[in-house]
């Protein structure tokens, strides 16, 4: 059995703020108060994020952490995505005792253990690198009584944008992920039925990615052909952390999520020539490199010209359009592909569950799509039907609970 998880683990103790909780102090006047996390390091067996590992059923992500699981992970092959909704008379200590139960059965459906009030047991014993990762929306913030970051908001009203309600916003969120499709979606069973006395279901949306070493290059691959996520920051390095750790207050070891809904209009890209769509996104389709490269990770020359004096890559590829001058506008890519049945006589309803992690979503995620909606030649062939904003709060130690808090005399003194 072996472990699969990269984290920015700490030695020692490290005093957290959490959002659920007693008295109100700390940053922000979040309802929240100081944990005592004794994090102890251990050697990390898997991959960067962007990478991914051999299957094996018996492989365990540990659930207790300095961050929570599902994040610097490798991302497993299949993902279910759940937003819910918190029930009008559900405040501050219905939260906990509903963080309490959830936390404890994610913490034994990871180790291949039935939930307490599991119905299939047999269907929990494959763990597959299991993860649930909790995120809160801005309605569970402030019925905690607490602060959140300045981010914590609906995204801005992009050019784009189509949403349909069925996918946008959500109080909760729960991302459960793993190497068999049949754990995610016992997991996501018994999770529902621990929220069920508290909340009522806004969305579900299942993904899928390559599976392991299915394919040659490290980064997946979307339902356009195209590699998807070769610029992320490497798991465990210090790149890493700066891009997707917070370091605000009770938020410190956890992050921004951005979850985006993009139907992919393949009936109409199957039209496209390989030539266009290789402009498009400014990579060749083959090897994902750069078009101005050979090999996927080559740093893209975007001043290269060809014969007749055009650039190489597009001014309105893609990813010339992703790119920024500003160092600080970089995120962490954790797509699903999609693929659910067509209607009113189309081929497919394709296309990405993209769902990104970064410290400050306004730094680093807004100002990246707002050039993606102003002009992005892949614009033709994809909507954005859904968003939803999260903030992913930090791990917490056996015994505690996600979004928890426990009060210090000292702590409270300080402020």
């Amino acid at each position: 059995m072996t472990t699969d998880r990269n984290r920015s683990d700490r030695t020692g103790s490290t005093r957290r703020q959490f959002l659920v909780g007693g008295a109100v102090a700390g940053v922000g006047a979040a309802a929240a108060i100081g944990i005592d996390l004794a994090l102890t390091s251990r050697k990390d067996a898997a991959p960067a994020a962007s990478g991914s590992t051999p299957q094996d059923g018996a492989d365990i992500v540990p659930f207790y952490g300095a961050h929570q699981a599902g994040i610097d992970t490798a991302a497993q092959t299949y993902g279910t995505f759940v937003a819910l909704d918190l029930l009008p008379e559900v405040q501050r200590d219905a939260q906990r005792r509903m963080m309490k139960v959830l936390t404890a059965d994610a913490a034994r459906l990871t180790r291949g253990e039935p939930a307490l009030a599991d119905s299939e047991p047999e269907l929990a014993i494959a763990r597959a690198r299991l993860t649930v990762t909790f995120g809160f929306g801005p309605e569970f913030v402030a019925r905690a009584g607490g602060s959140g970051p300045s981010w914590l908001k609906p995204l801005p009203a992009f050019s784009i944008d189509r949403l349909e309600p069925a996918y946008t916003g959500g109080d909760l969120l729960i991302q459960v992920a793993a190497d068999d499709p049949l754990v995610v979606a016992h997991a996501t069973r018994m999770l529902l039925k621990d929220s069920r006395s508290f909340t009522t279901v806004r969305w579900v949306q299942q993904g899928f990615r390559r599976s392991a070493g299915a394919y040659p290059e490290r980064s997946m691959r979307n339902l356009f052909g195209q590699v998807d996520g070769t610029v992320n920051p490497e798991a465990g390095t210090a790149d890493f952390d700066e891009v997707v750790w917070s370091s605000d207050g009770w938020l410190a070891g956890g992050t921004g999520m951005v979850v985006r809904r993009i139907r992919m209009m393949l009936d109409t890209w199957d039209k496209l020539d390989r030539s266009g769509r290789e402009q498009s996104v400014g990579r060749t389709l083959d090897t994902g490199a750069p078009l101005t490269g050979t090999a996927e990770t080559d740093d893209p020359d975007f001043e290269a010209r060809n014969a007749l004096g055009f650039p190489v890559i597009p001014e309105f590829s893609h990813m010339r359009r992703a790119r920024s001058d500003n160092p600080r506008e970089r995120i962490l890519r954790r797509p699903y592909n999609y693929d659910d049945a067509p209607t009113g006589g189309a081929l497919s309803d394709s296309g990405l569950i993209f769902a990104s992690f970064q410290a400050d979503i306004d730094a680093q995620f807004v100002p990246m799509q707002q050039r993606l909606a102003d002009l992005d030649l892949l614009n033709e062939w994809t909507i954005p039907i859904g968003s939803a904003v999260f903030a992913v709060p930090p791990g917490c130690v056996e015994g505690g609970f996600v979004g928890r808090s426990e009060e210090h005399t000292s702590e409270l003194q300080s402020h």
